[in-house]
Formats: structure tokens, sequence, C-alpha cells
């Protein structure tokens, strides 16, 4: 796995993130099946997930100050479980309303790892470019 992997996946979750947010305002109220916009959204969310659970620990070996970012790495590999256990039950519904993809953005998991994720990608960032000096 590659850090060019890892940003891509960063950036999925944060566009998965925004466009819940629009489609939490839209008020959908849940009364028919998901549209294929949204379970593409959730479904690129979890495979984000699955590689932040699964292959994070080898990106961060890579990466000068590895123990620090797997230190981090251990941080988020936790958060990213967790939400993807709330994304996961999410798109099981049989019907998805702006109330449940509302409920799902606040999650303090969803949260967390949003942050640990601006955390990394900025701190991966400087240890690059350090790198390259």
């Amino acid at each position: 796995m590659t850090v060019d992997q890892l940003e891509k996946h960063i950036d999925k979750i944060e566009a998965s993130y925004e466009f819940f947010l629009a489609y939490a305002a839209q008020g959908v109220t849940g009364d028919r099946e998901p549209n294929g916009e949204l379970m593409g959204f959730l479904e690129a969310t979890e495979e984000a997930l699955v590689f932040l659970d699964e292959d994070l620990e080898a990106v961060m070996e890579s990466l000068e100050s590895s123990s620090e970012f797997l230190a981090l790495a251990d941080v988020v590999r936790q958060d990213a479980h967790k939400t993807r256990v709330a994304v996961t039950l999410v798109k099981v519904q049989p019907a998805i309303s702006s109330q449940l993809i509302d409920n799902l953005n606040a999650s303090i998991h969803f949260r967390a790892l949003l942050t640990d994720l601006f955390l990394l990608d900025e701190a991966m960032k400087t240890s690059i470019k350090e790198e390259k000096v």
C-alpha cells in the first residue's frame, strides 16, 4: 500500500461526509429504497474504512518517524472500525432517511475519524516534504 492510495481513501471519506451532509439537509423521509448515489457513497466509505482498518499500518511503516505514525495508525484503525460498524448498519436499511444519515454524521466515531484523518494527512504532508529536502 502507498501514501497515494491512503490519500485517495481519505478523500473518499471526506467526500462522502460532505455528500451525507447534503443528503441530511434534503429532508428525505425514508419511505422508499435508497438511491444509487447514496448507496455509492456508503459503499465507497465502507471500502475506505476497510483499507484503514486493514492496511494503514503498512503505509505508516514507510514514513519517517514511523513509530509516531504507527501509534496514530492504531487510533485511526479503532475509529475506522467503529465508523464502519455504523456505516454498515445504515447501508443495510431498507430505507434511509435524512435523519438516519444526519445521525451517522453526528456519530462521535465518524467525527473522531475525520479529525484523525485531517491530522494524519497534514502530518504526512509535512513528513514527506521534510524527507524530500
